[in-house]
């Protein structure tokens, strides 16, 4: 097939947005004493001002940039529940809760358990992460702690990079849309193991990218899956040498309070490897939700 490159407001550059501030939204006094009121409602979770402002965050998400960092929640001030409670209402004003995991949780805690990383999920280890995107619409994190260093989120425009394989390697843009292997890591059992395409485009030309090396690789230990051939290692490494050029990354510093939101379609996102503070109550721990916005 003929792949050829996409426009859009998804496609950005980490170097041209970094040292600006349009894709920041810093909550005032007003909605912060706003959200506090929420998490103690017997009635949803009501934000008569602030809602407009996360209906905007979603207009964003799906049809701008694809990612918006919303600063100042008041983290600090709540209890773990209440935090739980504050994450999953503020995303339910951006979209509708996808469940997650064992058990179909509504929301991940993102914590080192010491958990093997070639193995076990993104969210159990402190290992570094590659690009990559969820399996959902949308992915939000919001920071209650950070680590004592490191854990630095990264995102790139896929869109971007998409659009520089097909100028500079269009042979292997082409494989992107052919069927790969991906481990879901459930176990060693084949249902562990299942294909689908890196990159597909809808009727509108939009272009989805659904990439993740760390999976993509551990699917090798797949007793049915067939080794890498030379093209699809060609191909993974100049997405891994386009994604991790500085031109592309744009680098955030989750702190305390600040809730990234993520349009998956078109934004890989990656984080470096922490180390946490001693102290079981100062370790580094994210709330994770999935939404989908259909």
């Amino acid at each position: 097939m003929a792949v050829a490159e996409v426009v859009g407001p998804g496609e950005w550059l980490g170097a041209e947005l970094r040292d600006g501030d349009a894709w920041r939204i810093p909550l005032t006094e007003a909605h912060r004493r706003e959200v506090l009121a929420a998490c103690d409602s017997e009635e949803g979770f009501p934000l008569p001002t602030l809602a407009p402002t996360l209906h905007r965050v979603r207009d964003e998400l799906m049809h701008g940039r694809g990612f918006v960092l919303v600063q100042g929640v008041p983290v600090e001030q709540m209890t773990e529940r209440q935090s739980e409670r504050a994450a999953l209402g503020l995303a339910r004003h951006v979209g509708a809760i996808v469940p997650q995991g064992p058990g179909a949780r509504p929301l991940m805690h993102v914590r080192d358990t010491g958990a093997d990383p070639s193995r076990a999920k993104s969210y159990q280890h402190s290992g570094r992460l590659g690009f990559h995107s969820d399996p959902t619409d949308v992915v939000a994190l919001l920071c209650v702690r950070p680590a004592k260093s490191g854990g630095l989120s990264a995102i790139v425009s896929s869109v971007s990079v998409h659009n520089a394989l097909v100028r500079t390697r269009p042979d292997l843009a082409e494989l992107l849309y052919q069927p790969w292997w991906h481990d879901r890591r459930t176990g060693d059992g084949p249902d562990s193991f299942s294909t689908k395409p890196i990159c597909t485009v809808d009727g509108d030309g939009r272009v989805s990218v659904a990439y993740g090396p760390d999976y993509l690789r551990s699917a090798q230990r797949g007793t049915t899956v067939p080794p890498f051939t030379p093209a699809q290692e060609e191909a993974m490494a100049l997405l891994d040498e386009l994604t991790n050029d500085t031109r592309f990354a744009l680098t955030m510093d989750l702190r305390a309070g600040d809730m990234q939101f993520l349009n998956n379609h078109v934004v890989l996102h990656s984080r470096t490897a922490y180390e946490d503070h001693p102290e079981p109550h100062r370790r580094r721990h994210l709330l994770r939700l999935w939404l989908t916005t259909t």
